[in-house]
């Protein structure tokens, strides 16, 4: 089984920063992807952010620039710089991992993120 953890959700005013950690753990061999995805009320989830284990990243396009995904392979954990914060990235923020075999996905439990003044 894996599990992942998010922490650093919160409360922040518009155009302050966040950082979201996510650690894996469990029985896997590799990690293939990790990735961030987000759902605000009333709508469906969507990509953040993702990055493969060689480095790789993808962004969606509404969020380059603002919002930075990095990993510590030796950590099994990955981050997300979010800076500039808007009330529109209020929602819910979820950890994704591929393993290595399989491409089996795994997701965490969530971490709220609320942007208001």
């Amino acid at each position: 089984q894996v599990q992942l953890v998010e922490s650093g959700g919160g409360l922040v005013q518009p155009g302050g920063s966040l950082r979201l950690s996510c650690v894996v753990s469990g029985r896997f061999i590799g990690i293939y992807s990790m990735g961030w995805y987000r759902q605000a009320p009333g709508k469906q989830r969507e990509l953040v952010a993702s990055i493969l284990s060689s480095g790789i990243t993808n962004y969606a396009d509404s969020l380059k620039g603002r919002f930075t995904i990095s990993r510590d392979n030796a950590k099994n954990t990955v981050f997300l710089q979010m800076n500039s914060l808007k009330p529109e990235d209020t929602a819910v923020y979820y950890c994704s991992t591929k393993t290595m075999v399989g491409r089996l996905e795994y997701w965490g439990q969530g971490t709220q993120v609320t942007v208001s003044s």
